[in-house]
């Protein structure tokens, strides 16, 4: 008998695949973005009283690099329970759900001391400038101190995105969204705590998201109930998590790796270049993060419709995904360029730090971006389609080694700025491309594979019926 899914679920195997890509979507989409809004609001408010903010941008590709595999572990329990969801395998979804709280909460405690202990360490390995050293270090600190709740969330996200609840984590992330703008002008600004007060204020932020995430698993009625009998290890969901989860998180880990290696060089090219790049990512990550959405749904997609064993709905769901990402990406890269400056200019931005942003990493990175969301697509299918391990290797080569590659030859010949700087920022795009050209001979014979297997295996059971 088939299981109902919960109040706030979707069945993603029935109904038109458009409209559920947009719905799906359109939630996710706007908590990426405000997600961005939020930690954007650090950067701004430590901008506004006075401090440097490249205290904060050189701990992003570090903290990525430090937590990305064992983010890759929440990749699989998204998979696992939407796939679950497919089967109408109830149980074995809230085994996931279970072990997933567990590992989060262990392997968050392994971080937190790892990170705080080794923080200034790390920073010195990737040449951040001593004059951020000291702040950049406190941040790495007191974030890794939440590193439990970090990781906790992105697990409880993405059990509610493979059951294809993604209102409520929006609706969340906007409560603690708004706590953490008011805590960062209230340490920053009334107890004058700056660095510090914008990391506090971030993992208060992240703790009430936490709570309002774990109560809805609890009271969750469909496939991402969580029971505390369920904090446990499953053996065969738990090698199933991780042939898909280390793979994935492999992958992030290396990917960090690379833009460690790039904000490195990034770092040698002064403050004005760090202060510039962090300025842009604010404003380009509204761009990846809009089409990471959509490979997240697309994920959720192929996952569900595996489990439902409808290979058709599969390849209809990639290829609008893919042409969703194309038109999101170059819409949203018009939006901020022209609003790039203006907010720049606002919360007065040296006049040399925006135009570095703009000129030298923001137009490329923006024009090209769709390209990013194109590979991430293909990715994320292969992963939905339990293929983690193929996708690794791909990203590992198409991009991950092709940048560290690129870094050390490239960026070894051209040493004088300004074509300096468009020869580092000119190995995203490259790689991006690279990577979705790889993918795209590969997938095709995978689909053909997985369409056998589904068949044989319906075959099988109408076999077994009949007998």
């Amino acid at each position: 008998m088939k299981q109902s899914v919960g109040k706030h679920e979707m069945d993603l195997t029935v109904g038109p695949i458009f409209k559920k890509l947009i719905i799906f979507a359109l939630p996710l989409m706007a908590t990426n973005i405000l997600q961005l809004f939020f930690n954007a609001a650090d950067v701004f408010v430590l901008a506004l009283s006075g401090d440097d903010i490249g205290k904060l941008g050189t701990t992003g590709a570090l903290i990525n690099l430090i937590i990305g595999l064992f983010v890759g572990l929440s990749v699989s329990a998204n998979v696992m329970v939407a796939r679950f969801v497919g089967s109408n395998e109830k149980d074995r979804a809230e085994k996931v759900v279970g072990m997933s709280v567990l590992f989060a909460l262990v392997i968050g405690a392994v971080l937190a001391l790892v990170g705080f202990f080794c923080a200034r360490v790390f920073l010195s390995w990737m040449n951040c400038p001593s004059e951020f050293l000291d702040g950049s270090t406190q941040y790495m600190q007191i974030y890794f101190i939440g590193m439990p709740i970090v990781l906790l969330y992105n697990f409880c996200a993405s059990i509610m995105r493979a059951v294809g609840d993604t209102l409520r984590p929006l609706i969340y992330l906007v409560i603690a969204g708004v706590a953490n703008v008011g805590l960062n002008f209230l340490l920053t600004y009334v107890f004058h705590m700056g660095v510090a007060g914008v990391a506090i204020a971030t993992v208060v932020s992240q703790l009430i998201s936490v709570i309002l995430a774990m109560i809805s698993l609890v009271r969750s009625n469909g496939f991402a109930h969580f029971s505390v009998k369920n904090m446990r290890i499953y053996k065969a969901e738990f090698k199933e998590m991780l042939k898909i989860g280390l793979p994935a998180g492999i992958q992030g880990c290396v990917f960090s790796l690379s833009n460690v290696v790039i904000m490195s060089t990034i770092n040698s090219f002064g403050t004005v270049a760090v202060n510039g790049n962090t300025l842009a990512a604010q404003f380009d990550g509204f761009i990846y993060n809009a089409m990471n959405a959509i490979s997240l749904s697309c994920m959720a997609f192929v996952s569900q419709n595996l489990g439902a064993k409808n290979i058709k709905r599969i390849k209809r769901s990639v290829w609008m995904s893919l042409a969703i990402v194309t038109v999101a990406g170059l819409v949203i890269c018009g939006i901020v360029l022209l609003v790039a400056r203006p907010i720049a200019t606002l919360i007065k931005q040296p006049p040399e730090e925006v135009d570095y942003a703009i000129r030298y990493r923001l137009i490329l990175l923006g024009l090209t971006y769709f390209t990013c969301g194109l590979m991430e697509v293909m990715s994320y299918t292969m992963r939905g389609l339990g293929k983690s391990t193929l996708a690794m290797i791909v990203c590992l080569s198409g991009s991950c080694l092709f940048r560290i590659l690129w870094v050390n030859t490239v960026c070894k010949w051209v040493t004088e700025p300004p074509a300096s700087y468009y020869a580092l920022y000119w190995v995203y795009p490259a790689s991006w491309v690279l990577t979705f050209l790889i993918f795209l001979p590969i997938y095709f014979p995978t689909m053909r594979k997985t369409e056998r297997k589904i068949n044989a295996e319906s075959d099988l059971e109408l076999n077994v019926s009949v007998q």
